[in-house]
């Protein structure tokens, strides 16, 4: 009974004494803005773009955090604001801080969990006063229009957090490519010769990736243009003549160690100057995905097998770093990465 009566109290407390002033008739965010003590997450939810969602209907039930809260997180975790607002888990941590619905300090339980928007659940501890995890609520029930606030003392933390996450890591060697225009005309001969969902499998695949500057050397160097070279019978040999089976990282390389493609020619690493594939410098080394790896290469590969041809020319084939490409044409980068120039031969 004396606990019971002890809760009771901390409850009135909690609601009754020392609540600043809210009006009633605002939403969560409004009441947020217009307290300068929630000025570091206003500015956290500017940054997640959530200011939108919590001025929606609702309703919502937020635990809010104060400067003073944050400041604790930032001093334990030796980081500063800026670190936190530009942390790619923002929008998770804030979200762990919503639950759907409105529950005010009277529904809560001792021992209850509720899932929050961020999908980890949270768990409320009335043993000693109110806390919500290991936060203590300093201010309950602030009602809005859309739901109702509790203020807390320390930021709530969701257990997937990391202070410094590995990045994200691209599906596919094509997502890479699709992400980097400096690959249009590679991405436009995988393209062309087909090759985009092959380089979409499992694999794992090694690419060496020419960029746009070294096609247009080569295409120099022919006196051609890219229509000529994308139109050629056998562009996929020279595509596949700069992808290799396996994952093949930088530390992996030995000077003179030869690795077949899936040409079916071989190509040859030289490591007394840096690092070259053939006679093509690498400029860019070891860019991760989920299905291989990419090295970048300032010289367009071109295999024994591979003869030029004339051809006439074709007005359909899109222009380097043309809008009008494709994501599959992108994907084409990754195929034809690699070094070596190539000879033009006339049938």
């Amino acid at each position: 009974m004396k606990r019971l009566m002890s809760l009771l109290m901390s409850l009135v407390l909690l609601i009754g004494i020392g609540v600043p002033a809210f009006s009633a008739d605002q939403d969560i965010v409004e009441i947020a803005v217009g307290n300068e003590d929630f000025s570091i997450l206003v500015a956290a939810l500017q940054k997640a773009e959530l200011v939108g969602a919590l001025q929606g209907e609702g309703p919502f039930t937020v635990f809010a955090p104060t400067n003073a809260a944050f400041e604790k997180l930032l001093a334990s975790l030796g980081i500063t604001a800026e670190d936190l607002l530009n942390h790619p888990q923002l929008k998770e941590v804030l979200l762990y801080h919503v639950v759907s619905g409105k529950v005010l300090s009277t529904d809560l339980s001792n021992g209850m969990t509720a899932p929050t928007l961020s999908g980890e659940n949270i768990k409320v501890d009335l043993s000693s006063g109110v806390k919500i995890n290991t936060s203590s609520v300093t201010t309950a029930d602030v009602m809005a229009t859309n739901g109702v606030i509790h203020i807390i003392d320390s930021v709530l933390v969701p257990s997937t957090f990391k202070l410094n996450p590995e990045p994200e890591v691209p599906a596919t060697v094509v997502d890479i490519a699709l992400s980097n225009s400096d690959f249009s005309i590679l991405v436009a001969a995988l393209q062309k010769a087909d090759l985009v969902g092959a380089l979409q499998g499992e694999g794992p695949f090694t690419v060496f990736a020419p960029t746009n500057a070294a096609f247009e050397k080569l295409l120099a160097a022919l006196n051609i243009s890219a229509s000529d070279l994308l139109n050629q019978p056998d562009l996929a040999k020279v595509l596949l003549y700069h992808v290799v089976s396996g994952k093949v990282m930088s530390t992996d390389l030995s000077n003179g160690l030869e690795a077949a493609t899936l040409n079916g020619e071989a190509v040859k690493f030289d490591l007394s100057s840096g690092v070259k594939v053939n006679q093509s410098g690498v400029t860019a080394a070891d860019i991760e995905a989920g299905n291989g790896v990419i090295h970048v290469i300032d010289t367009v590969l071109v295999p024994q097998n591979f003869t030029y041809q004339a051809v006439e020319d074709h007005n359909d084939i899109p222009k380097t770093g043309s809008a009008g490409l494709t994501p599959f044409v992108i994907a084409g980068i990754m195929t034809l990465a690699g070094a070596g120039m190539m000879r033009k031969r006339m049938k």
